[in-house]
C-alpha cells in the first residue's frame, strides 16, 4: 500500500509538472527528461538486469531516427511512419550483432558494442541516401496531426510520458517472468546459470533485441521533436554514454533507476548548456566523467539503491524500538 501510495504521488507529480512549470524552458526540460528516461530505460533491460554493459546503443537510437526522419525525407510520409520500421530495424540488427558479441563478457562487450557503434557512424556519414554528414531534416511545417510536429513541448511532453509507461510496463512484466529471473541469474554468476539450467545465450540475446526496439523508438521520438537528425545528434557515442550513466546513476537493474538518473543528469546538463552557452560543450565530458567516478566509489548500486537502504536501516531501526518496547 505505501509504495502504491508513492507510486501515485510521483505520477500525479509527473502529470501536473508542465502546468507548475509552464515556461518553454521548463516544459521542453521536462519533455526531454521523459524522452531520455525511455531511452535509459530500453538499456536498463540489457544493462541493469542482464548485467551486459552496453556502450554501443546509439546505434539502435539513430536506427530510429534515421528511420523517422527518412519515411518524409524519401516518401513524403509522416515521420510517425517511420517509427515501426526503425523498430524492425533494430531488432534485427541486434539479433546480427548479438550473437557474436554477447558471446563476451565484461569490458570485453563493452569495447565490442563501442567498435559497432562507430562502424555504423562511420558508415552513415558515408551514405549519401542518409543524408552523409548532413543529416536528415523532417517537415519545416506541420502538414497533420501525424507528423508530431508542434510549436509547443507540451504535447511532445505527455506523448514521452505514455511511452516512458509502456515501457516501464513492458519492463515490469519482464522482471516479473521467468525471463527476467533468468537475466538476474545470469547478471550474478552466468556459469552458475547454465549450471542450473538457465538459457543464458538465447536470454541475453532475447533481452539485447527487447532493449533495442524500445530504443530505436526514443529514437524515433526524438528526431520528431527537434525534427532533424545526423551522425552526431544521432549516433554519437555520447548518446550511449549519457543513456548508460542515466541508469547507473538512478540504479541499474530498478525499475525507476533511469527515470531518477534522467531527472538528475539531463536538468545538469540543459542548465550547465544554457549558462554556459558553447563554453558548457567540453564541461558536459567533464561532468560525465566525475559521476562515473563518483557512482564507481561510493555508490556502485545508484542512488534509488541507496534510499532504498537507508529506508530498510530505518524501518530495523524503528522494529527494534518496537520490539524493545513491547518487551518492557
Amino acid at each position: 500500500m505505501r509504495r502504491t501510495f508513492w507510486l501515485a504521488i510521483a505520477i500525479v507529480l509527473v502529470v501536473a509538472y508542465p502546468w507548475v512549470f509552464s515556461t518553454p524552458f521548463q516544459q521542453r526540460l521536462g519533455a526531454l527528461v521523459l524522452l531520455y528516461a525511455i531511452a535509459a530505460s530500453a538499456w536498463n533491460i540489457i544493462g541493469g538486469y542482464a548485467g551486459q554493459v552496453s556502450v554501443g546503443h546509439v546505434v539502435f537510437f539513430g536506427c530510429g531516427a534515421y528511420a523517422a526522419m527518412g519515411a518524409y525525407t524519401h516518401f513524403a510520409l509522416s515521420p510517425l511512419v517511420g517509427l515501426p520500421a526503425g523498430l524492425v530495424a533494430s531488432v534485427a540488427i541486434a539479433a546480427v550483432i548479438g550473437v557474436p558479441t554477447l558471446r563476451l563478457s565484461g569490458h570485453y562487450f563493452s569495447m565490442a558494442t563501442i567498435a559497432v557503434a562507430e562502424l555504423a557512424r562511420l558508415i552513415v556519414t558515408n551514405t549519401d541516401y542518409l543524408g552523409a554528414a548532413v543529416g536528415l531534416s523532417g517537415p519545416t511545417v506541420p502538414r497533420n496531426v501525424f507528423d508530431l510536429s508542434f510549436i509547443s513541448a507540451l504535447p511532445y511532453y505527455y506523448l514521452f510520458f505514455a511511452v516512458l509507461a509502456v515501457t516501464l510496463a513492458i519492463t515490469w512484466w519482464m522482471t516479473n517472468s521467468r525471463m527476467g529471473f533468468y537475466l538476474r541469474a545470469i547478471r550474478d554468476s552466468e556459469r552458475a546459470a547454465r549450471s542450473l539450467g538457465a538459457p543464458a545465450s538465447r536470454t541475453k540475446l532475447y533481452a539485447y533485441m527487447l532493449s533495442a526496439g524500445l530504443t530505436s523508438v526514443a529514437g524515433a521520438l526524438y528526431a520528431m521533436m527537434f525534427g532533424f537528425v545526423d551522425p552526431d545528434s544521432g549516433l554519437g557515442l555520447l548518446i550511449s554514454v549519457k543513456i548508460l550513466i542515466m541508469a547507473a546513476l538512478g540504479g541499474a537493474g530498478l525499475l525507476f533507476g533511469p527515470l531518477v538518473g534522467a531527472a538528475i543528469l539531463v536538468p545538469l546538463e540543459e542548465i550547465s548548456n544554457s549558462l554556459l552557452g558553447g563554453k558548457g560543450a567540453g564541461l558536459t565530458f567533464v561532468v560525465y566523467g566525475a559521476i562515473i567516478v563518483l557512482i564507481a566509489r561510493f555508490q556502485p548500486g545508484g542512488i534509488l539503491a541507496l534510499i532504498n537502504r537507508l529506508w530498510a536501516k530505518r524501518k530495523t531501526k524503528q522494529e527494534s524500538k518496537q520490539g524493545a518496547a513491547d518487551a518492557s
